[in-house]
């Protein structure tokens, strides 16, 4: 066995051959409000929240005009964004269907509440928020129990700031 990785590791950024790169940053700084930090000529952009250097690179070098990978191949299944609250990520969903953009899924994990979508590209994204590890579910050694049940997304929509009663209405 090996010494596990350092507890405070985390993932800093992912990096996305995208199409368009113009079409990405529309997806990724439109909706989901990603601010651009820095262009690399046309061919790529560094997107972050909050003034960081990067958590989302896009480029088109091998990939400009590309079409998705087909379904059924090895690679990217999603990227996860996390967002700080259940509020912020009612925003977060509320962006995303003012859009008009499909939800693949949403659900609760009991530790987390998740939403599933594509960007324009077909690469998975999650949206989701965590919960407090001390409401994480658990089984009767203790051990974690996470699930997969349905999230109500109305619900989640009443706690977006600033309220989203029509976008609520575009929800299936």
């Amino acid at each position: 066995m090996t010494t596990p990785v350092h507890p405070a590791t985390r993932i800093g950024h992912v990096h996305l051959k995208v199409a368009d790169l113009d079409r990405a940053i529309g997806f990724y700084s439109g909706v989901l409000g990603f601010e651009v930090q820095q262009y690399y000529g046309d061919q790529a952009a560094f997107l972050s929240a909050g003034g960081y250097h990067h958590h989302i690179g896009l480029n088109t070098w091998e990939s400009r005009g590309a079409t998705p990978p087909p379904p059924g191949h090895t690679g990217l299944y999603h990227t996860a964004f996390l967002y700080a609250d259940r509020p912020a990520l009612a925003d977060a969903l509320a962006r995303v269907v003012a859009a008009g953009i499909p939800l693949d899924g949403a659900a609760d994990h009991g530790v987390s509440e998740a939403i599933y979508l594509r960007d324009p590209d077909g690469n998975g994204v999650e949206l989701y928020r965590d919960r407090p590890e001390a409401e994480w579910p658990r089984d009767a050694e203790g051990k974690l129990a996470m699930v997969n049940r349905p999230l109500d997304l109305r619900a989640l929509l009443s706690e977006a700031p600033g309220g989203h009663e029509t976008v609520s209405k575009a929800l299936p």
